[in-house]
């Protein structure tokens, strides 16, 4: 079946185009090509679909008036926030209407002595700490793109980040939702407490990928911040013997906050970039957080460096100033920012290994590499085995496409045999929807399909995403460099 017979059109453009203008605006309606070019994409650079119309609301009432014509139309309906995503969860495989849901970005209470703020989808991760640190506190979920990505996302795709190890992904952080339905309808999930009577509804749309409905607010968990915190490098020769060194450092019962993985091919990117002072000869850096009361703290550093040493780390070092410390932090999470410097492409992965096979996993993704004439660039949070293999790639260049495509579920594959699963915080999407059965037998999808219908009996809401589909992300493939827009920006 072709992509084209699948795509689902709509019965007057025109009509649709006007009635959401009535509802937002007509300067928050997009129509033409060359505005809806910039929709095609979400942070996943190698799939692209262009929606048929993008509209941005203000308010929880426009989403539902935006909902409810989309509904008359019957036309998909796909929630998009700071389009940072990296699964093809926020593009249109068969057409609809892109809710861009940016404009809605008001923090609209913060409550410190229950410790919760209640927040708009498209407001930026980042912002909510902004908002309460000087009182010292902070929204815990961080993922590396914490800077520019927003909450609506975060709770679509249920985010992790590299503090996940200590204080979990966002669905712990998620006290309620206000959730408008695909008939249009108005619900509340949850509430301001951490355990509101009635079924955990919450915890069901959290991670659901918009394919039960739009949130147009959540209440989400504010923490306190620790009395203090070191920062510290383990610097090694291979990537074997840090991966050796997360074991022995989890199982010696310390608990990090944090524990990521920065590989040399990682290091040769980013270095140049951040100026960290990371040795571009390293096999691997290790990247290591504790947080506590400030008695625990030297103990605890301690019997790191001696593990860490113990597997052969050339290096130890501690962050002795504030400076320093956002330095080490600057490399870990802008080394995706940094591939550029490898080339002009890249694919990014997102699985989960038991830590125990990090080292015997890590030797199998080198030789995946290896065999397909590719690099894989690893960067990722190893204290709870979420992996981020990372091919740098041009698309220009015949073939190295589905070389690269090749590897990418080869090295997938290999952590779900290892017991792993296919996602650890980007989601499923449009990418990794085919690979579901892998993970979940029929009857398992049959009835996660089922709750699905109950939600959206027509299947509007984000179709295509999450269960297996007659097509695969491959029909959506981009064999070219990202196109050049009319603006002359790289888009």
């Amino acid at each position: 079946m072709q992509l084209a017979e699948l795509r689902r059109g709509i019965d007057d453009r025109t009509a649709l185009a006007r009635a959401l203008q009535e509802i937002v605006g007509p300067g928050h309606v997009f129509t033409h090509p060359a505005d809806l070019i910039a929709y095609e994409y979400d942070g996943c650079n190698f799939m692209a679909a262009l929606p048929d119309l993008v509209v941005c609301p203000l308010s929880r009432d426009e989403v539902v008036g935006i909902v409810r014509a989309a509904g008359r139309h019957r036309v998909p309906v796909i929630a998009r926030g700071a389009g940072t995503g990296l699964a093809g969860g926020a593009i249109t495989p068969i057409g609809g209407i892109i809710v861009s849901l940016a404009r809605m970005k008001r923090i609209l209470q913060v409550d410190l002595d229950n410790r919760y703020a209640v927040v708009e989808p498209g407001v930026i991760n980042l912002d909510i700490t902004a908002a309460v640190q000087a009182r010292g506190y902070f929204f815990a979920p961080d993922p590396s793109s914490q800077s520019a990505c927003s909450v609506g996302g975060n709770v679509a795709n249920n985010s992790g980040g590299v503090h996940t190890l200590a204080f979990g992904v966002t669905t712990n952080h998620v006290l309620g939702l206000e959730l408008v339905l695909a008939d249009g309808s108005v619900v509340q999930l949850g509430g301001r407490g951490a355990d509101e009577p009635g079924l955990d509804l919450p915890g069901l749309v959290v991670g659901s990928e918009g394919t039960l409905g739009i949130v147009t607010a959540v209440t989400v968990r504010l923490m306190r911040r620790r009395e203090g915190l070191l920062t510290m490098l383990g610097i090694f020769p291979t990537i074997e013997q840090a991966s050796q060194s997360v074991a022995e450092i989890i199982a010696s019962g310390i608990g990090p906050t944090a524990l990521e993985m920065i590989d040399q091919l990682t290091v040769e990117a980013v270095e140049p970039a951040v100026h960290a002072g990371l040795p571009l000869d390293a096999g691997a850096v290790l990247l290591i957080e504790v947080e506590g009361v400030r008695e625990v703290l030297a103990p605890s550093a301690g019997t790191i460096d001696a593990l860490c040493r113990r597997n052969g780390a050339r290096e130890v070092r501690t962050a002795r100033t504030e400076e320093e410390r956002h330095l080490y932090w600057a490399a870990r999470k802008g080394a995706f920012g940094a591939m550029g410097r490898l080339a002009p492409n890249y694919y990014l992965h997102d699985a989960v290994v038991p830590r125990s096979r990090l080292p015997a996993i890590m030797r199998q993704v080198m030789e995946i590499a290896r065999q397909n004439g590719i690099r894989v660039a690893n960067v990722f949070h190893a204290g709870d085995g979420n992996l981020h293999p990372l091919i740098p790639y041009d698309a220009a260049v015949p073939g190295e496409t589905e070389r690269v495509m090749k590897a990418s579920e080869e090295i997938l594959a290999a952590c779900v045999a290892a017991g792993g699963s296919l996602s650890g915080e980007h989601g499923i999407g449009f990418e990794k929807n085919n690979y579901m059965p892998w993970i979940f037998s029929e009857t398992d999808l049959a009835a996660q399909r089922r709750l699905k219908r109950a939600w959206d009996p027509e299947d509007l809401m984000n179709p295509f995403k999450m269960f297996p589909t007659p097509i695969s992300c491959g029909e959506l493939m981009v064999r070219r460099p990202p196109r050049l827009s009319a603006s002359g920006l790289w888009i």
